[in-house]
């Protein structure tokens, strides 16, 4: 199994364009053979000091059952159309690909 985290830094001021989007792909993703979790996530506003809250951050946690799942994903028809739907939102992102230690 592999888990991913994406952080994607969203375009100031647009971040709910971003999970509106984002949130229509997920029951197709959350079908793809492999995919074992997929879903949005931002930042929690706690009282913990060493928390660092963005408004404009998006955290994607997925889980796949393999390495080759993940690839499969990333070239999946609905994960094309949807990229360019996205773009005008997305200042930055970065993807780390985990195993477990």
């Amino acid at each position: 199994m592999v888990t991913v985290i994406a952080t994607v830094t969203c375009t100031s001021g647009h971040r709910n364009d971003f999970l509106t989007e984002f949130r229509k792909i997920v029951p197709e993703v959350l079908q793809e053979a492999g995919c074992i979790e997929y879903g949005p996530t931002i930042d929690a506003a706690t009282d913990l000091g060493n928390q660092h809250i963005d408004e404009n951050r998006v955290t994607i946690v997925e889980k796949w059952e393999s390495l080759d799942a993940l690839k499969a994903h990333l070239v999946a028809p609905h994960m094309e159309a949807y990229r360019p739907k996205v773009k005008e939102f997305v200042e930055s992102s970065e993807l780390r690909v985990l195993e477990s230690a």
